[in-house]
């Protein structure tokens, strides 16, 4: 049987399914598309000549990284309303694990980014160094951009841990979603502690991983759905 929610809950859902929506289509810009581009494994010279050549693109990343985390504090905020007549608690621990801890990293973390731009904008106090140097240190503070993604990203997996919780307990979604959500946040866990404890198994544990992690977005496609559909399908 599947339980009806309030009006209140009902505008939660709508904003939840939006927010995760923007937020799916923003961050690959700069988790994914963005380094793809300017990144060159193991050649701090290409890597930093690709930047200096493509700096707006750079900051695009930087944007949308700082876009898509600020969506991630709505989105929280969402579903705790949603879910706190499920479980207050754990709606609690979901805002913390998957807001309070997270954003904050990654917002820290694009400094790392601005570094690589400063290093390579041929800024004149940056003269005591050398080309070489100055490619070396922006690939450097790259790398611990990725880095930062990583540990972050165990937090993007471990905020999911509670959110399936309530979609099982909720009564109003699927349960399978709920299971769905346990098998994304494992995958980010595991994704995440590998590249930083075990690189290297990264790249094996990476191409499941990837597949797995896809796992999160039916919730989302489920709340746009439930939120919009026409009034007369929610009645039957």
């Amino acid at each position: 049987m599947t339980i009806g929610i309030d009006d209140s809950q009902r505008k939660a859902l709508k904003a939840a399914g939006l927010l995760y929506l923007l937020m799916a289509i923003s961050a690959p810009i700069g988790l994914i598309y963005v380094p793809s581009v300017l990144m060159v494994p193991g050649d701090a010279t290409a890597t930093a000549d690709n930047v200096r050549a493509s700096e707006w693109l750079l900051r695009i990343g930087i944007g949308s990284e700082l876009f898509h985390q600020a969506i991630v504090v709505f989105l929280a905020l969402a579903l705790y309303r949603l879910f706190k007549p499920v479980n207050e608690n754990q709606a609690k621990l979901l805002v913390v694990l998957g807001a309070l801890v997270s954003v904050p990293i990654m917002f820290l973390n694009v400094l790392n980014e601005v570094a690589a731009l400063m290093l390579v904008s041929g800024t004149e106090f940056l003269s005591a160094f050398d080309k070489p140097q100055l490619d070396g240190l922006a690939m450097l503070f790259l790398r611990l951009h990725e880095d930062g993604i990583n540990v972050a990203a165990i937090f993007w997996g471990l905020w999911l841990f509670p959110f399936g919780i309530l979609v099982i307990r909720s009564g109003f979604i699927p349960r399978l979603l709920g299971f769905l959500l346990f098998v994304a946040g494992s995958a980010y866990v595991a994704s995440s502690f590998t590249s930083l404890l075990l690189p290297q198994y990264e790249e094996l544990v990476g191409r499941f991983a990837i597949i797995l992690e896809m796992a999160e977005m039916p919730i989302v496609f489920w709340f746009l759905f439930r939120a919009f559909r026409p009034p007369g399908i929610a009645a039957r």
